[in-house]
């Protein structure tokens, strides 16, 4: 897991090529400008899921894990909280394969507060619960970079 701000993502380059690729589209691109839904960048390498949604209490939430993507989460407007816990302390649902998705079940480890400007990247062993309301319900505008691990 990586936690940091858009104005540092820069220092992160270097770990692959495709989160490399990801990088410099989030550090040039407005993301404001996003159409809702997949925006492709580099094809099944790197792409972007901009959606929107309103946040809920953390009872209402889902674990979501992946087992061949990396995400890179990037708030446009609102707050939330998202719960991150290694996958080896959580009990493993089916995988889909559409979506790469694993649900988890079991507690959260550690909690980070998403703001604009704030930067999160989960990778594969870092399972997270997603739209979890900070200070009461937030409408949120999001972009979720998907990043091929």
């Amino acid at each position: 897991m990586i936690y940091t701000k858009i104005a540092e993502i820069n220092r992160y380059k270097g770990i692959s090529a495709p989160l490399d690729t990801a990088i410099e589209y989030l550090a040039t691109a407005d993301l404001s400008k996003l159409e809702m839904g997949r925006n492709d960048v580099d094809g099944e390498l790197v792409y972007i899921n901009r959606f929107n949604y309103t946040t809920m209490p953390e009872a209402d939430a889902i674990w979501e894990g992946h087992k061949y993507y990396a995400d890179i989460h990037v708030v446009l407007e609102g707050e939330e909280q998202i719960g991150v816990t290694d996958a080896s302390s959580l009990t493993a649902g089916e995988y889909e394969e559409a979506g790469d998705f694993i649900p988890y079940e079991g507690p959260v480890d550690s909690w980070v507060t998403m703001r604009p400007g704030d930067i999160l990247i989960v990778f594969p062993e870092d399972v997270h619960k997603v739209k979890v309301q900070l200070n009461g319900a937030c409408d949120i505008k999001k972009a979720v970079f998907k990043v091929r691990a």
